[in-house]
């Protein structure tokens, strides 16, 4: 069985979120929350948060302890833009582009006879 949480429009670049994303793939729920905890990076703070709430969402919809989820995958896409300007030299403006992420984190029960 699936279980699934997404945050939209975290406001983190989508390249920042990645790095940290794949550490997590594959490892325990629990452990991958200890270990996010460890990462002094506002990108393991969101996905941390991401993770509790599917870890929430099995445990209160499913009915599935929390020490028999692994993390399936962690998905990073890309939201979307900002586009902003900040001064530049001889008075011109350069423009900012402020990345948005949809966090995406799929966990599994480890059992296949249930689709």
């Amino acid at each position: 069985m699936e279980i699934q949480a997404l945050t939209r429009n975290a406001r983190m670049s989508p390249k920042k979120v990645r790095e940290v994303a794949r550490t997590i793939q594959g490892r325990m729920a629990n452990d991958a929350v200890e270990y996010l905890t460890l990462i002094p990076r506002k990108s393991a703070r969101l996905i941390a948060k991401t993770l509790k709430s599917a870890i929430a969402n099995a445990e209160h919809n499913e009915n599935v302890a929390a020490d028999s989820l692994t993390v399936k995958s962690a998905i990073v896409e890309n939201g979307p833009v900002l586009k902003r300007f900040k001064a530049g030299a001889k008075g011109s403006a350069m423009p900012r582009r402020k990345k948005m992420s949809h966090i995406r984190i799929v966990l599994s029960d480890g059992n296949p006879n249930q689709a």
